[in-house]
């Protein structure tokens, strides 16, 4: 089990104390996003908080809401998911876990939002 912490909340990522980073990704077309939003997201929210984020059960999906970051110890940090597009586009949404340099994993959370449009 490897724990790592939050060290940095970016507008559109997480970093990990071991240089891995979390970002939601969708190929957007024109009038359409899709995205978790961290905006909202403090330091306060991780204090104290370790992830193994080296298998598949670090996060939670929360259909129709977004996603849960579930911690080794303590209370699980919730993410909001948004899209919102005319309904002629995808509605994809990834998580990404990488560290750029051969490291990456992807889960598709495309449920884990609120959808508008």
């Amino acid at each position: 089990m490897d724990k790592v912490k939050v060290t940095k909340i970016a507008r559109d990522s997480l970093t990990f104390n071991n240089g891995v980073r979390l970002y939601s990704n969708h190929d957007s077309d024109c009038w359409e996003r899709h995205y978790l939003s961290l905006e909202d997201l403090s330091m306060q929210d991780f204090d104290g908080l370790e992830f193994d984020i080296s298998g598949e059960d670090f996060f939670e999906r929360l259909d129709g809401y977004g996603i849960a970051l579930k911690p080794i110890n303590g209370h699980p940090v919730r993410i909001p998911g948004y899209g919102y597009n005319n309904g002629y586009y995808s509605e994809q949404l990834d998580l990404i876990l990488t560290n750029g340099k051969g490291f990456q994993k992807v889960f598709d959370v495309s449920e884990c939002q609120v959808i508008e449009g």
